[in-house]
């Protein structure tokens, strides 16, 4: 059994996945919070640095551990953006022995809609912690895709969590999406996405299964943004499948997600637990 192991280096989060024989065995989480001051600054706090790399370097240690003969990282928007992203590079390299391999945000873009739809034509939004990537195929070509420096981590450390504030703040860079083609449906991926699909269903435990596929309307965002937003993050952290780290975030992203499907007249969301983790897999030939 060929085992490989691709670690997701994003502004929130970093990831794990294990995979066997072009399939996943499982994936795992540690929110490190990266991209934290961004919004401010565009530079990588030391804690964060530390903080993160160290997670690479546990995770790769516990893929090798785990079977895997090779492990493969990237990192997204946070290390991209900020000027002394190289600082994380070297970190990682010195606790982990990785290269981390830095993608551009059309590239995000893309493996975002490859782990999401494979060959499929449709639409893909992902919110991350500093960047939101929205991509569109059809007829099997992508004929769309544009990445903005809005996350939900920059949007807490920027706008804090008033609803007005969010949407006064982001109404402009929402904008840039207005040359998008009309779509209806999008597909939600990321953090963010899959925690709002908890809440729809009622999850008392998180289920991949039942999270692929769940859908969230424009109105029903409009009230997950509303409700989030008057919700405090104490009680919001009590809710169940709520990962650590995503509370204080979440009511952002979820105004965020209700402008931009405001904006662009998309009626509902299709929410995908799979991502760009398998989109990189995919084009490296890992996974089926």
């Amino acid at each position: 059994m060929k085992k490989f192991a691709v670690i997701d280096v994003g502004s929130n989060s970093v990831r794990l996945m294990l995979v066997a024989d072009g399939n996943v065995l499982y994936k795992a989480l540690n929110t490190t919070r990266l991209g934290e001051g961004l919004a401010e600054k565009p530079v990588l706090r030391a804690g964060a640095i530390l903080r993160t790399a160290t997670a690479v370097a546990t995770f790769s240690e516990r893929a090798k551990q785990d079977g895997a003969e090779a492990v493969f990282a990237f990192a997204t928007a946070s290390v991209r953006s900020a000027e002394n992203g190289y600082e994380f590079l070297e970190k990682a390299k010195a606790l982990s022995g990785l290269d981390v391999e830095v993608i551009s945000g059309e590239e995000e873009a893309e493996l975002g809609l490859l782990g999401a739809l494979g060959t499929d034509d449709g639409a893909v939004i992902d919110v991350g912690g500093a960047s939101t990537e929205l991509v569109v195929k059809k007829e099997g070509v992508v004929v769309y895709k544009k990445s903005v420096d809005v996350g939900v981590v920059r949007i807490k450390d920027k706008l804090g969590r008033d609803k007005t504030a969010i949407e006064n703040g982001l109404k402009k860079a929402c904008d840039e999406f207005k040359d998008c083609p009309n779509i209806k449906t999008v597909v939600g991926i990321g953090g963010t996405a899959t925690t709002l699909a908890t809440l729809v269903l009622g999850l008392e435990t998180y289920d991949s299964n039942q999270v692929t596929g769940a859908v969230i309307t424009r109105a029903e965002m409009s009230a997950l943004a509303d409700k989030l937003s008057k919700t405090s993050v104490f009680t919001i952290e009590t809710y169940p499948c709520m990962p650590k780290g995503r509370a204080d975030v979440l009511s952002g992203g979820a105004v965020w997600l209700s402008l931009v499907m405001e904006t662009l007249g998309i009626e509902k969301m299709v929410v995908s637990d799979k991502d760009n983790l398998e989109g990189f897999a995919i084009k490296r030939g890992l996974l089926r």
